[in-house]
């Protein structure tokens, strides 16, 4: 039997109201929406999206011969990416994505894999140690490692000492120290991700899986590698792409040796004030996150990165 409403109770409507009041009431919770989100708005049109599209149309742009851009509609910019020179940039910059991509998840995986099966005051111990490096500008933390790699540097005195080596190595401006560099830079972001996956995984299941026969390494391989491996996609993600553009690692670790997609974009604003062509390798890398972010959507089945939400 259905409870007799009474009038002026919240699920009944009041007996006085009218619908000119009832429509007055809604209109004032609509425009109480949208005032709310309407900041969250304006600052995605005027600092995400219309950055985006200046970008893009900047792009097909011709450059003017002394400064600025000729408002000119060619498709020169991308046809140049075609060059060798460019071309050989950017298979440099996807080589040292894949080596950094490589050994972030080898040290990322097992890290944030094992971080997940904590204790509760552990695991806060570890994510406050993790992000206390991020509470120093990336800049200093990489002249630490330049003080490190340098000749009778730290390890160069560790590895005299103990007998390793006779002389100084040449380590700082190498290919070898950029990749270090990468590595230190974006470790964080894959365990983060692989963290973010395996601390969802149901551990019952691995030990259904043990009950059931499964060697360690087979639960491993059968269940929480499946059940973790979006979080490895996602680092993976944040990792392949930043590790195209990060110029001032490049800069500072490899001493100019080593160049990048995001040294030649700076190149370009900064040096030969190219602007349209700059803004033509950005939309590229940009297409290519777009892309590993499709295929990482199509292989895990999830659409939002591990370790971001």
């Amino acid at each position: 039997m259905k409870p007799e409403m009474k009038p002026g109770s919240p699920v009944a409507p009041h007996p006085e109201a009218k619908p000119e009041q009832t429509r007055t009431a809604f209109r004032r919770r609509i425009d109480a929406s949208v005032v709310s989100v309407a900041p969250i708005y304006a600052f995605t049109l005027l600092f995400v999206v219309g950055p985006l599209i200046y970008m893009f149309v900047l792009s097909f742009l011709r450059r003017a011969e002394t400064w600025g851009v000729l408002r000119e509609f060619t498709w020169a910019n991308y046809l140049n990416i075609l060059e060798p020179i460019y071309l050989k940039t950017f298979w440099e910059s996807l080589k040292l994505a894949g080596f950094t991509t490589l050994f972030v998840a080898l040290v990322g995986y097992p890290f944030g894999y094992f971080m997940a099966r904590l204790s509760a005051a552990w695991k806060r111990r570890m994510m406050l140690l993790l992000m206390i490096p991020f509470w120093t500008s990336s800049l200093i933390r990489l002249y630490g490692w330049i003080i490190i790699f340098r000749a009778n540097g730290t390890l160069d005195k560790i590895l005299m000492g103990i007998g390793v080596t006779n002389a100084p190595l040449k380590l700082l401006y190498t290919y070898s120290a950029v990749v270090v560099g990468m590595i230190y830079a974006l470790v964080p972001f894959m365990i983060f991700a692989v963290y973010s996956s395996a601390e969802k995984l149901d551990w019952q299941l691995v030990e259904a899986a043990r009950d059931l026969g499964a060697t360690p390494w087979q639960a491993f391989a059968t269940v929480s590698f499946k059940l973790t491996l979006p979080g490895l996609l996602s680092g993976v993600v944040l990792t392949f792409i930043p590790s195209m553009g990060l110029f001032f690692i490049a800069d500072i670790l490899g001493g100019n040796k080593v160049i990048l997609v995001g040294n030649l974009i700076q190149e370009q604003l900064m040096k030969a004030r190219n602007w349209p062509f700059a803004a033509a390798l950005a939309v590229v890398l940009m297409v290519l996150t777009s892309i590993m972010i499709a295929l990482y959507r199509k292989v895990s089945g999830v659409k939002d990165l591990e370790g971001l939400v």
